[in-house]
């Protein structure tokens, strides 16, 4: 991480919509001169009254880990810069980003990603963010129509 102790955490989930917001927060961290924490969580399938059988290969903090390795490679490509530290936590979305921001200068969300209901201007996950966290929050709007190189 960097000498200074700034950091900025940004939350993915592989989405298009978190590319955008990884790229904001990437830049955001090279004008300030920032870390960047890049967080992705994971949750074992619901299920109620019985364990479903897992296959024998069943990993979801690997696919999570796998899957973050690959958003962070294709939104900033092999050299982006900044200090990034990738971190895999098993839990829900905003308790997991709550609980990382903590210390943080910066929490970075998309206003939604997987499972929101397309057509809401926040999800419930940066929703959540914005009210309950200790440190300043911006929300990456998803533009929806564009490659996201710009997210205004």
């Amino acid at each position: 991480m960097n000498e200074g102790g700034e950091r900025i955490v940004v939350g993915v989930d592989g989405s298009l919509s978190s590319h955008r917001t990884l790229r904001w927060a990437a830049r955001q961290a090279k004008l300030t001169g920032a870390s960047l924490q890049v967080v992705t969580c994971w949750e074992y399938p619901t299920s109620y009254g019985w364990a479903p059988p897992y296959p024998a290969d069943f990993d979801p903090g690997g696919d999570a880990k796998r899957i973050l390795e690959v958003t962070v490679a294709e939104a900033l490509g092999d050299d982006p810069g900044i200090d990034i530290d990738l971190t895999v936590v098993e839990g829900r979305p905003a308790p997991v980003l709550l609980d990382a921001a903590r210390g943080a200068s910066l929490l970075v969300v998309g206003s939604r990603g997987h499972g929101e209901f397309t057509g809401m201007l926040l999800g419930s996950v940066s929703e959540h963010c914005v009210g309950h966290a200790r440190c300043p929050v911006t929300v990456v709007r998803d533009g929806g129509d564009h490659d996201g190189s710009d997210p205004s």
